[in-house]
C-alpha cells in the first residue's frame, strides 16, 4: 500500500474504534479494499464491517478473499466462520479448529481474538453466532 492509504487504513481503525458506526465505514473500506486488493486486512476489517451491518452475503465474499490471501490470519478465518453460519452455508469446523490451534500456539492471537470478540458483542449484543464461536474458541457463552 502507499502512504496514503496506509494512513487512510490506520485513520479508518481509529476511526472505527472511537466507535464510528460500521455502515459509515463500509464504503471507506470498501474504497481501500478496491485501491489494495492483495491487502488480507483491508479484507478482514470489511468482512466485520459487513458483519456488523447484518450484510452475511457481502461479509462472506470479503472474508473468502481475506483467507484466499493469508490464511494464517485469525481474524479473517473468525469472520470467515461467522459469514459461513450466517449465510447458512457449511465448511464452519475446519476454520474453527484452525483458529483453535493459532489460539493455542500464541496468548497474542487469543487475546486479540478474545477483544474482537468481545468488541463485537459490545456493538451487536445480541449477535447469536457470535456468541457461538466464543463458545467454540473461549469456552464462556
Amino acid at each position: 500500500m502507499t502512504e496514503t492509504l496506509n494512513s487512510l487504513f490506520e485513520s479508518s481503525l481509529e476511526r472505527y474504534k472511537a466507535g464510528e458506526s460500521a455502515a459509515e465505514l463500509i464504503p471507506v473500506f470498501k474504497d481501500i479494499c478496491d485501491r489494495s486488493p492483495k491487502n488480507p486486512t483491508a479484507w478482514a476489517c470489511l468482512a466485520w464491517l459487513y458483519l456488523l451491518e447484518n450484510k452475511p452475503k457481502s461479509a462472506l465474499k470479503a472474508a473468502q478473499k481475506s483467507v484466499k490471501l493469508d490464511a494464517r490470519v485469525p481474524q479473517s478465518r473468525v469472520n470467515l466462520v461467522l459469514a459461513l453460519l450466517e449465510s447458512g452455508e457449511t465448511g464452519v469446523r475446519s476454520h474453527i479448529e484452525t483458529v483453535q490451534q493459532m489460539m493455542s500456539l500464541s496468548a497474542e492471537i487469543r487475546q486479540d481474538i478474545e477483544e474482537n470478540i468481545e468488541d463485537g458483542l459490545t456493538r451487536k449484543p445480541d449477535w447469536d453466532n457470535l456468541k457461538r464461536v466464543k463458545s467454540w474458541l473461549i469456552g464462556d457463552s
